[in-house]
């Protein structure tokens, strides 16, 4: 029998929930410079700049 790879299944879900956050972000940036076009935009963006931080994230192994 087979044993799964638990730690390739964790992997693909990071990368999955980190792939979904980003394109959640593009659309509020697409949706802000599309409202500062019309003139309806607010002066700031709430939208974070890319964080690629190397931070440790925390996790229970």
């Amino acid at each position: 029998m087979v044993t799964p790879n638990y730690s390739f299944e964790k992997r693909r879900r990071e990368l999955d929930k980190k792939a979904k956050k980003e394109e959640k972000r593009k659309q509020k940036l697409e949706a802000h410079a599309a409202a500062k076009e019309s003139g309806n935009a607010p002066d700031a963006l709430d939208v974070p700049a890319n964080d690629e931080s190397d931070a440790p994230e925390d996790s229970v192994d």
